[in-house]
């Protein structure tokens, strides 16, 4: 038996050292780290447990009969984070290329279950060639297997997707299933039909990067959640995501006491946003004064900058935080934007994530493209994700808030449970300025000094209606509170919204506006 213990030992030895010290070599000249790398990166130190290292192939053919290594490209298995169980699988780009066969999917599939069942993340580090074409169809009805658990999964334990490497094809819609995608500049790329078919195609010329790079998916597509310069960076930010989710949908966040009193005043939120609706400020500035320690995890930093969403703790509990950004398009709706929107709030209101609404909001952005486009459906996403959303819900007007955009940004009329507002802030149909020329443009027009005239209705319109305390007056805002104590005013309308249970009508499901 000693002997038989030994072999064992050399065996797994020769697996842990994967196919040869030259392919190492080679995925370290790319930049890249190996699969086993990776996940000591992942995972607390000495936590993976790994299972099926002995599979190997069955396949035979095209020369797959000679060549049956363990693992089968794909290394699966458990671990922790910060003493959490997670998840993950990673494709060992060594061996074969990472691409996936019958026996490598069937690993997949093996951990995907677990990970239900145990109600616990799912994490894939994704480094591999596609399909095996050798093995045709069955490595085809595999990636159907993962496409059918990930959708299973939705909703019901998280998962991330990190793009270490080529996901091309079938394989891509994988990652567009989960909750969120990581990538690394220089070593990532996703797409669906590579630059020579393109070439080929449409006689486009493109590169691998400039296709499907990070900073592409990061940017243009918002396929990409994150986009990190480093493959160690980037696996950093997956166990600070992690440790800001809970584990499944039947569990809340994990509590992380901070030295922040939750009592703070903040006295430079009455210097950060302007009185003036036509002046920029940055959002982001307000988010870090209010949160515990100025910390928070924005997602989608890069692609529809002009709405801003981000993970944050208030008294140590998490919040998600959807917040207009005027430096963008003086934070208006438009179609990127409301999508964005809607999957964040969509996302928390899955795992029991209170959320935050920071308004700031001039309306949706206006134009023949947009409408073209379908800004009436997109923008109808964002509006369907509130209304539908059960968790614990706050808004807080800063500034202006006109229109339909108004009320899609978590208004008391859809469904928030506490709105507040600043004193500088303006609830109305439109701003005055437009509203006067509307209302008052006869007046104007018969004026012996139009212009004169039209600041005089213009004052009238903001003295009638817009005044900061209109709203509150009619039991559409709950309190207008001052900037300087926001913190703790939020975090004790969190705190009595703790228990909060909100069932939607029994059905299937709903049919959102896509």
């Amino acid at each position: 038996m000693a002997d038989r213990a030994a072999d064992l030992r050399e065996l797994h030895e020769r697996i842990h050292q994967g196919p040869s010290a030259q392919a190492t070599e080679r995925q370290h000249a790319k930049g890249k780290l190996t699969a086993r790398e990776r996940i000591a990166l992942l995972v607390d130190e000495g936590s993976f447990t790994e299972i099926e290292a002995l599979r190997r192939h069955r396949a035979t053919g095209f020369g797959l009969e000679t060549s049956r290594p363990h693992t089968d490209g794909v290394i699966a298995g458990w671990g922790t984070v910060e003493g959490r169980p997670v998840f993950v699988y990673a494709h060992d780009f060594r061996i074969f290329g990472g691409a996936l066969g019958e026996a490598h999917a069937q690993k997949i599939h093996k951990v995907m279950d677990l990970a239900l069942g145990a109600g616990a993340p799912l994490v894939s580090l994704n480094d591999g060639a596609g399909a095996r074409i050798q093995e045709g169809v069955s490595a085809l009805a595999g990636y159907g297997g993962i496409f059918r658990r990930n959708t299973r999964a939705s909703g019901v334990i998280p998962q991330i997707s990190v793009m270490l490497g080529p996901c091309a094809g079938g394989a891509a819609y994988s990652p567009a299933i989960t909750d969120f995608v990581f990538a690394v500049r220089g070593v990532s790329q996703m797409f669906i039909t590579g630059p020579d078919v393109i070439r080929s195609v449409t006689g486009e010329q493109v590169t691998l990067d400039g296709l499907g790079g990070a900073d592409v998916h990061g940017g243009t597509s918002g396929v990409a959640h994150f986009v990190h310069d480093d493959e160690a960076g980037c696996l950093a930010e997956v166990r600070l995501l992690l440790s800001m989710l809970p584990s499944n949908n039947r569990e809340i966040p994990p509590r992380e006491r901070g030295a922040d009193p939750p009592d703070r005043s903040s006295e430079r939120l009455l210097e950060l946003v302007p009185l003036d609706p036509q002046r920029s400020y940055d959002v982001r500035d307000v988010i870090e004064e209010i949160v515990d320690d100025g910390d928070y995890l924005e997602v989608h930093a890069d692609w529809a900058p002009n709405i801003v969403c981000a993970l944050a703790r208030l008294d140590g509990h998490v919040v998600g935080i959807v917040a207009n950004q005027p430096a963008a398009l003086a934070g208006v709706l438009d179609i990127r934007a409301s999508e964005k929107g809607a999957r964040f709030v969509q996302f928390c209101d899955a795992f029991s994530i209170p959320l935050l609404s920071l308004v700031d909001v001039p309306g949706f952005l206006p134009g023949v493209r947009q409408e073209h486009d379908g800004i009436i459906r997109h923008g109808a996403k964002l509006l369907y994700a509130y209304c539908n959303a059960t968790v614990p819900r706050v808004s807080l007007v800063l500034r202006k808030a006109y229109g339909g955009a108004y009320i899609v940004m978590d208004s008391r009329s859809i469904g928030a449970d506490i709105a507040l507002a600043w004193p500088s802030n303006e609830i109305a149909v439109m701003g005055a300025e437009a509203a006067a020329n509307v209302v008052f443009r006869r007046e104007i027009a018969a004026a012996a000094v139009p212009a004169q005239m039209r600041e005089e209705k213009i004052a009238e319109y903001r003295r009638e209606l817009v005044h900061p305390y209109y709203a509150a007056e009619r039991g559409l805002i709950d309190d207008v509170i001052d900037p300087a104590q926001t913190r703790s005013v939020l975090i004790r309308s969190f705190a009595m919204l703790h228990r909060k249970d909100a069932d939607l009508p029994r059905r299937k499901h709903g049919n959102p506006p896509q």
